[in-house]
C-alpha cells in the first residue's frame, strides 16, 4: 500500500530527475571557454542523473517486502553513487587553480578518504553493523551508521578549506560558486549522520550543483566576451597599423614627381605652382593626421584628402586624368583612409601615359541600405583572383569598414571597361 511518505518520495524524485535532466542538457548546450570544464559538468550531471534514477529504484523496491535483499543492494549503490560526487569538486578546484592533479596532496587525501568510505560501505553490505533491511523491507540504521558518513564529511570540510586557501587564485565568482556548493552539502551530510534526510540530501546536491554551475557558466561567458573584445581590439589595432603603414609607405616616385612638377611650375606658372604646393601640403597633412586617428572621421575630411591627392596627380598628368565629383551627401562618417586609397589604386594601376585618358568618378548616395560611396574608373578591369598591392589595400579597407562601422566594400567590373567600387555604411552605425 502506498503511503504519504512514498508519494512524497516519488514527487521529490520526479522533481530531482527533471532538474538533473535539465542541468545535463544545460551543460551540453551552454558555451564554456574550455572543453575540459564542459566535459566535467556533463560527467557531473550525468552522475547526478544516474544517482536520482537509483533513488527511484530504491523507492520502488521499498514497497515490495519480498525484495528486501535487493533493497539493501539498491541502498548500497545509491550511497556509492552519492559518494562519487564528493571528490569531483576537488578536481574542479585544482583545475581552476591550474594545479597538477597527480601532485596534489589534497586530492590524494580525498581519494584515501573516499576509499575508506568504499570499504566501509562494502563491509556494511555483508554485515549488520551499519544498517539493516528488515524482513518487512524497512531500512533501519544501526549504532555504527554515522561511521559511514564521517569520511564524506571530512572530504567536504577539506574541500572548503582548500577553496579558502586558494581564494587568491580564484575569481570572485568561482570562489562564491564553490562555497554555494560545499557549505550546504557539508551541512546536509552532517545532519544526515544523525537524521535520515537522504531525499533532501540528493535534492540539495542537485540544487547546489546547478547553482554552482550557473555561476561558473556566467564566469566563462564573461571570459569569452572579454576574449572576443580583446580579439576585436587586436584586429582593430592591426588594421590601424596597416593604415599607418599605407601612409608611411607613400610612393617615393609620387613625391619626387610632385616636387619636380612644382619646381618647373615655379618658372612656367607661379600661381599653379602655389596651388599644387597647397594641394600637396593638404594631402601630406591629411595623410599624417590619419596616423593619429583610430576612429571614424567625417566623410568631408576624406573627400578633402582625396581632392588634394587628385589635384596633385592632375597637375602632373594634364589631359590624361579627369575627375568628376557628384557628392551631395557627405553627412556621415567612415574609417580614416577609406576613399583616398580607392582613387589612388585607380590612378596607380590604370593611368597609362601612352593610352587613353583615365576618368574617375566619385559619387555619394543616400539609399535604403545606408550611406553609399561609389568610385568608378574606365581603366583596367578588376580581377579578384589577382594577388597584388591594390587588392591588399582593398582588403585592409574592407576589414576596417567591417570592424569600425559594420560597412561593406563591393567591387564589380564597369560596363564598357574599368572598375566600380561601392562602399556601404549602414545608418545604424553612425
Amino acid at each position: 500500500m502506498i503511503n504519504t511518505f512514498t508519494i512524497i518520495g516519488y514527487c521529490t524524485g520526479s522533481a530531482m530527475l527533471v532538474l538533473m535532466l535539465m542541468s545535463l542538457v544545460y551543460a551540453i548546450v551552454m558555451p564554456m571557454s574550455d572543453r575540459w570544464s564542459k566535459k566535467y559538468f556533463i560527467t557531473f550531471f550525468s552522475l547526478l542523473t544516474v544517482c536520482v534514477c537509483s533513488v527511484f529504484v530504491s523507492a520502488f523496491l521499498y514497497n515490495i517486502p519480498e525484495l528486501a535483499q535487493a533493497e539493501k543492494v539498491a541502498c548500497y549503490i545509491e550511497s556509492l553513487l552519492i559518494s562519487v560526487l564528493m571528490p569531483m569538486p576537488t578536481i574542479l578546484l585544482l583545475h581552476s587553480c591550474n594545479e597538477k592533479l597527480a601532485e596534489s596532496k589534497l586530492l590524494r587525501t580525498v581519494i584515501i578518504l573516499w576509499a575508506a568510505y568504499f570499504i566501509i560501505i562494502m563491509f556494511g553490505l555483508f554485515t549488520d553493523y551499519f544498517f539493516v533491511v528488515t524482513p518487512e523491507n524497512k531500512f533501519k540504521r544501526e549504532p555504527w551508521f554515522p561511521m559511514i558518513l564521517i569520511p564524506l564529511a571530512i572530504i567536504m570540510i577539506l574541500n572548503i578549506a582548500g577553496v579558502i586557501r586558494r581564494r587568491g587564485k580564484l575569481s570572485k565568482r568561482y570562489f562564491v560558486a564553490f562555497l554555494i556548493y560545499l557549505l550546504p552539502m557539508t551541512a546536509f551530510i552532517i545532519i544526515h549522520t544523525y537524521i535520515d534526510i537522504e531525499l533532501i540530501l540528493i535534492l540539495g546536491v542537485g540544487i547546489c550543483a546547478l547553482s554552482m554551475y550557473s555561476l561558473i557558466v556566467a564566469e566563462h561567458i564573461s571570459r569569452y566576451i572579454r576574449q572576443q573584445r580583446e580579439i576585436a581590439d587586436q584586429q582593430r589595432e592591426i588594421a590601424h597599423q596597416r593604415a599607418n603603414v599605407m601612409v608611411l609607405q607613400m610612393r617615393p616616385h609620387f613625391i619626387y614627381n610632385t616636387m619636380m612638377s612644382i619646381y618647373y611650375l615655379c618658372k612656367q606658372d607661379a600661381d599653379k605652382a602655389q596651388q599644387v604646393t597647397l594641394d600637396f601640403t593638404t594631402y601630406l597633412r591629411k595623410n599624417f593626421t590619419a596616423i593619429a586617428g583610430d576612429e571614424t572621421v567625417p566623410f568631408k575630411n576624406e573627400l578633402e584628402h582625396t581632392r588634394a591627392y587628385l589635384a596633385v596627380e592632375q597637375a602632373q598628368h594634364e589631359d590624361m586624368l579627369y575627375v568628376d565629383y557628384d557628392t551631395p551627401h557627405i553627412n556621415f562618417k567612415v574609417p580614416t583612409l577609406t576613399l583616398q586609397p580607392l582613387v589612388e589604386n585607380a590612378v596607380k594601376h590604370s593611368l597609362d601615359p601612352n593610352g587613353d585618358p583615365l576618368h574617375i568618378y566619385v559619387m555619394t548616395r543616400k539609399t535604403n541600405e545606408g550611406n553609399v560611396i561609389i568610385v568608378e574608373n574606365n581603366g583596367i578591369d578588376y580581377k579578384p583572383g589577382d594577388d597584388n598591392e591594390p587588392h591588399t589595400a582593398l582588403t585592409n579597407i574592407r576589414q576596417r569598414l567591417k570592424m569600425m562601422c559594420s560597412g561593406e566594400l563591393e567591387i564589380v567590373p564597369r560596363e564598357g571597361g574599368g572598375t566600380i567600387v561601392k562602399v556601404t555604411v549602414p545608418f545604424s552605425e553612425q
